[in-house]
């Protein structure tokens, strides 16, 4: 397949993401418990790449697998571990992706009443309406609620100002209009940033990044972890985006160690590397996830230090924190025999 049909076949499924679908009945709600937050080698650099093809075989291989799972097993986590769950591109009335991936947070979530679950934006499609988030995202994702720590997407912006985002989470969302702000979780330093940067700015002298700088200046954490929604570096048909660059250099610089994101909706795994695309040590590791439920995407290409891709998958990133690193497991859907992607990393 040539890249322009590659990027035709993306440009068919960003519209076919817009559809308005119909509203469905809520899911039981489980114990998902009150609101979270008020040492291992680095992995392997092996590159491997799973297509929709590979991962529908897989699914359907291992579905009939028992719910106690060789892959909920090694997810618990050990003795000084916290765990966190990440993933953005969620709810369609139209799909059933947001379901899976919801029972699949639910299932990691046991056990860890304080858990946060941080959410990567382009979270209600298609608009991010009122309408959207009561009877797309709600159903599935609204038993989370009172963990949730969301970041804007680009949909949410389809009504204006992201009004709808800010009304339903509340203060989990940060000041209305602006959407960034930060906590302190399980020794670690966690910062929401808004990556839609024609509406609040991510340039130097921004407001977001005088936030930032000062926010990091007050949080001296060994280890520290940011989210946003559009990737600095991505492989997908949406591609990197240069508009993070300061985001992304202002972390690099305060010695922040991952960055979590979405908006391609796929899941690729990046080495350390600096804002400018150069391998270091002390750069950031940059996770997109894409894989809430909203339909898949294919990759275009290979970008120089992706480590993994995978793409026709509903899955979670489950992180497991300790207070000098992180190991990671990526969990695809119910009885699946292990995780679908896996590592360990400390803290710069």
């Amino acid at each position: 397949m040539t890249r322009a049909t590659v990027v035709a076949l993306a440009g068919i499924l960003v519209a076919a993401g817009c559809s308005t679908g119909t509203s469905r009945t809520p899911a039981a709600a489980s114990s998902s418990g009150s609101a979270g937050p008020s040492p291992s080698a680095p992995s392997s650099s092996s590159s491997t790449t799973t297509t929709a093809a590979t991962a529908t075989a897989t699914s359907t291989a291992t579905s009939t697998a028992s719910p106690t799972s060789a892959a909920e097993r090694s997810t618990r986590p050990q003795p000084g571990e916290a765990t966190l769950l990440a993933v953005g591109d969620i709810a369609r009335c139209d799909g059933r992706g947001d379901e899976r991936t919801a029972a699949i947070a639910a299932r990691l979530l046991k056990g860890s009443p304080s858990a946060p679950v941080l959410a990567m934006g382009d979270l209600a499609y298609p608009n991010g309406s009122a309408r959207d988030f009561a009877q797309c995202y709600r159903p599935s994702w609204g038993r989370f609620d009172g963990r949730m720590r969301p970041a804007p997407g680009n949909h949410e912006y389809n009504t204006t100002g992201a009004k709808a985002y800010f009304d339903y989470f509340g203060k989990a969302a940060g000041p209305r209009g602006k959407g960034w702000y930060s906590f302190d979780y399980a020794g670690w330093h966690v910062v929401a940033l808004n990556s839609n940067c024609a509406a609040v700015g991510c340039g130097p002298t921004s407001a977001q990044v005088r936030w930032l700088v000062a926010d990091l200046a007050k949080h001296r954490s060994r280890c520290t972890l940011a989210y946003w929604h559009h990737p600095r570096f991505s492989s997908g048909p949406h591609g990197s985006s240069r508009d993070v660059t300061t985001l992304w250099a202002t972390l690099q610089k305060a010695g922040a160690d991952v960055v979590l994101n979405g908006h391609d909706h796929d899941y690729e795994r990046f080495a350390p590397q600096t804002a400018d695309g150069r391998a270091s040590a002390r750069g950031i590791r940059e996770f997109v996830v894409g894989t809430g439920g909203a339909e898949s995407y294919p990759f275009v290409s290979r970008l120089a230090h992706s480590q993994k891709q995978l793409t026709g998958v509903d899955a979670v990133l489950q992180l497991q924190l300790t207070k000098t690193g992180y190991r990671w497991a990526l969990v695809g859907s119910a009885g699946a025999a292990k995780p679908l992607d896996t590592g360990s990393a400390t803290c710069s």
